[in-house]
């Protein structure tokens, strides 16, 4: 049997989903495949299940933690495993039931199984006890993302050595955990499961937890975390791991010499690579570059006519909003219209306490490109609705061109930071200046007002703090 598409699109995630949503709006014939659950990566076992987690163990935290302080009692009993795992699972299956009727909506239609290409036109579709089928296609969408690396002789076995998969479906809290990895997924995780009761102990090779991150925004987080209890170990390598039947032995070395890590489970989430295998991208003649990466232009177009890649398979980061977006560009230049990818600033969140936000260039990252810049930071303590909301560890940094105050960057540690973050993006985009950003009402009292905050701190004229102290950032 041999189907015919207008566009078929290999992956079910959040570039692959948009896209087809997209085209179908724009009048193509569609054939979407997914070889699990629609919404991919993200919405199946990673941004919205480890949010609905890290939800829940907050709220216990904070009531446990300032609750007596606010007229809260104890929270009793604590947190019931079984009823958190059912609320994950709930918050998952509803989105991803959406995801299916949106698709439906756009006349998409789907194959549950797998796709590899045989030729710049054409794929073999693949469904367990299903006989393989042809299509053929005027253009493809691939969009099948990325999956976890293993270390040698670290290889996740599902008991005692788990990927995030597996951490966010546990029915137990583990008495002691190591997480072996620092960045997003490591310190998200590890602190959920730190709020609900784990020792728990983050080894990160590099010399900063989250790395990329703006440093000032990881050494806060780091800060809080091991002032909560967590241990952390920076620029340390694991250089053996063993399994003892009741959890995990990890040899680490470091600056501090080496020693012998013990827990009753290793989270490893070393990072991810594009999921390129058996795709069929050498049957097609599609390029990839480093990293793996399948090589795409401002278009998302690959070096093959009429095939696309977007998300974590196109080029890092690996987020779903940038997967979104190119999602939208493959479609609508697939469509015909002049649509490019030609971004100034892309959004960055993580999702802890505090959650780190940042958009745009660092203060380093401006000076190297030969701007001269100054850059404000305005502290959370001196913010009204940081004191209702028992929030005040933090900060917000603007940082903008010295001679014209156009706003090239910002960068937060604090409550509710990645909900504000999107209008900076939004004046990077527009090319706003700092005076526009502190000539705008912002609603008081809430968290956004820390933008017009920074920005009256930026141009000398502060309300909420002392003048030293806004001298001191001009300065500085």
């Amino acid at each position: 049997m041999t189907r015919e598409a207008d566009v078929l699109v290999l992956g079910g995630g959040p570039g692959g989903y948009i896209a087809a949503i997209r085209l179908g709006q724009l009048g193509r014939k569609v054939l979407l495949v997914e070889k699990e659950a629609l919404g991919g990566e993200c919405l199946n076992r990673g941004c919205i299940p480890s949010k609905a987690l890290l939800h829940v163990s907050s709220l216990a935290s904070e009531i446990s933690r300032a609750g007596p302080e606010m007229g809260i009692g104890p929270l009793a009993g604590g947190v019931d495993l079984g009823a958190l795992q059912r609320w994950r699972a709930s918050v998952v299956e509803k989105e991803r039931g959406g995801v299916a009727q949106l698709l439906k909506a756009a006349g998409v239609e789907v194959f549950a199984g797998q796709g590899r290409l045989t030729g710049p036109s054409s794929a073999v579709l693949e469904a367990p006890g299903k006989a393989p089928e042809e299509v053929r296609f005027q253009a493809a969408v691939l969009a099948t993302g990325a999956y976890p690396v293993a270390l040698p002789g670290m290889e996740p076995d599902g008991r005692f050595v788990l990927t995030a998969r597996e951490m966010l479906t546990l029915g137990e809290v583990p008495k002691r955990l190591l997480v072996l990895g620092g960045g997003v997924s490591g310190v998200e995780l590890g602190q959920h499961y730190l709020r609900l009761g784990s020792e728990v102990t983050i080894v990160e090779l590099l010399p900063q937890i989250v790395p990329g991150t703006e440093k000032d925004l990881a050494q806060e987080l780091r800060r809080q975390l091991e002032r909560a209890g967590m241990q952390i170990f920076t620029a340390t390598r694991a250089t053996k791991l063993e399994r003892t039947g009741t959890g995990v032995r990890l040899s680490v070395e470091g600056a501090e010499g080496s020693r012998v890590l013990e827990a009753d489970r290793l989270f490893l989430t070393v990072g991810k690579k594009p999921e390129t295998r058996g795709l069929g991208l050498a049957e097609a003649g599609v390029a990839t570059g480093p990293g793996g990466f399948v090589t795409v232009d401002d278009r998302m177009a690959t070096n093959v006519s009429g095939i696309f890649a977007v998300g974590d398979l196109a080029r890092p980061p690996m987020v779903a909003h940038k997967a979104y977006r190119e999602g939208v560009v493959a479609a609508e230049v697939i469509a015909g219209r002049p649509t490019r990818w030609d971004h100034q600033a892309m959004p960055m969140v993580i999702y802890t306490e505090p959650e780190l936000a940042s958009v745009g260039k660092t203060r380093e990252e401006a000076e190297a490109a030969g701007r001269k810049v100054r850059e404000a930071r305005f502290p959370y303590a001196a913010l009204g609705r940081a004191h209702a909301n028992h929030s005040t560890d933090g900060f917000l940094k603007l940082v903008a061109e010295e001679e014209s105050g156009l706003i090239l960057g910002c960068h937060a540690a604090g409550h509710a930071s990645g909900e504000i973050i999107g209008e900076v993006a939004f004046a990077i985009e527009m090319g706003a200046t700092v005076r526009d950003l502190a000539s705008t009402i912002h609603p008081h009292p809430t968290f956004s007002e820390l933008l017009q905050e920074v920005a009256l701190l930026w141009l000398g004229e502060p309300f909420h703090v002392t003048l030293s102290l806004a001298h001191a950032r001009r300065s500085g």
